[in-house]
């Protein structure tokens, strides 16, 4: 894969035989901080429908008819070949209904499964015209498999808090509440992507495409100039480099983003893609829809806090490195803040850039002119 990748060396293979997973669960190819998370509100008695009944004022079908009336929906008469992608993706993961699809006019390359009562998806032009048809087959399994999560509910609400976060940012302390509201639900669908990502590798079973996919996504239609390896270092570096400052500052750049970056979101993929988890779905061995009942709360829980200190212990960023040392008891740890922020004076001698612009954010999954 370090082989520089033209389009033209990719061959569609529609036909080619992927692997169907009967009554598979969410659970199987969810993040674990996301998985403890539905969990928990899953397991709210009565949650979704006084969830449901909070959400009345939302115009979903405002958004439904604005779609219908707007943008194309996608069928065996209109982009009927991202119709059989869809109906191809639902079977895999074995999804009983197949949520409607729209393509809307943007040239900005996105996608997102939006809906209170039932999931909808929509695509943009730019990524229809973006993506290969292997690329496309993983963005729909992506965002198929945030239908099978459930994950539709709680984007629509992080999509109406933050437009109505900016329609009340002059009233005093009314946009701080909203906003500490969506930043927990950033923080919630940043995960979220990561499990939607691994959804899309298992509709698509093709990394390639998926890798392809998300560089595409970064740097255009340009495979000639690009090199995955030289992409997967990019999210080696921006993890392992720099001081304690550049950490705050990575931390500053991505609470205002909905989805991780891309090449960290690269290399979560393909790390799972290498793992026993994922070969054990592939031969057949993962855990079905008929056993969510029985899903222990405190296993959930227990499975989330051993991946996070999992992810601190192997991190190679200066602050989480610090965490570790500090819950491992190791000595001089003064000293190692005291070099940790020399940095200011004498680190690298520039940061990353950073972008405090929400607008600039990955563009994948925002919604069209019109969206509340």
């Amino acid at each position: 894969m370090g082989d520089h990748m033209p389009e033209e060396s990719h061959e569609n293979v529609p036909s080619r035989q992927r692997r169907r997973f009967e009554g598979i669960s969410s659970r199987a190819y969810e993040h674990p901080a996301d998985r403890s998370a539905l969990v928990a509100l899953r397991k709210l008695t009565g949650f979704d429908t006084v969830f449901k009944a909070l959400s009345g004022l939302l115009p979903e079908r405002s958004l439904r008819l604005l779609f219908l009336s707007d943008s194309v929906r996608v069928s065996d008469a209109q982009f009927a070949h991202l119709n059989v992608m869809l109906r191809d993706a639902c079977y895999i993961l074995d999804l009983d209904k197949v949520p409607p699809m729209y393509v809307n006019q943007d040239p900005q390359p996105n996608a997102m499964c939006i809906g209170l009562d039932e999931p909808i998806i929509v695509v943009t032009t730019g990524l229809v015209e973006l993506l290969d048809e292997e690329e496309m087959r993983a963005v729909i399994g992506h965002e198929v498999g945030h239908a099978l999560s459930g994950h539709s509910v709680y984007r629509t609400i992080l999509l109406f808090l933050t437009s109505l976060a900016l329609r009340v940012a002059w009233i005093p302390l009314g946009n701080l509440a909203i906003m500490a509201i969506v930043t927990a639900l950033r923080e919630w669908f940043r995960k979220s992507e990561l499990s939607a990502d691994r959804a899309g590798l298992l509709v698509g079973q093709d990394l390639r495409a998926s890798m392809r996919g998300l560089m595409k996504i970064a740097g255009g239609n340009h495979l000639h100039e690009m090199n995955v390896d030289a992409f997967l270092a990019q999210a080696e570096e921006y993890e392992a480099g720099g001081d304690l400052r550049d950490s705050v500052l990575k931390i500053l750049n991505v609470m205002p983003r909905s989805h991780p970056f891309t090449t960290v979101r690269a290399a979560e993929l393909k790390k799972w893609a290498e793992s026993r988890d994922y070969q054990r779905i592939m031969d057949g061995h993962y855990p079905r829809r008929d056993e969510d009942g029985d899903t222990s709360v405190t296993d959930s829980f227990r499975q989330s806090a051993a991946s996070y200190a999992t992810d601190v212990k192997n991190s190679k960023d200066p602050l989480m490195k610090l965490v570790s040392d500090i819950a491992g008891g190791a000595g001089d740890l003064g000293g190692r803040v005291r070099r940790g922020f020399g940095g200011f004076a004498t680190g690298s001698s520039t940061g990353p850039a950073t972008n405090t612009d929400p607008s600039k954010d990955n563009p994948t999954d925002t919604p069209p002119p019109g969206t509340p």
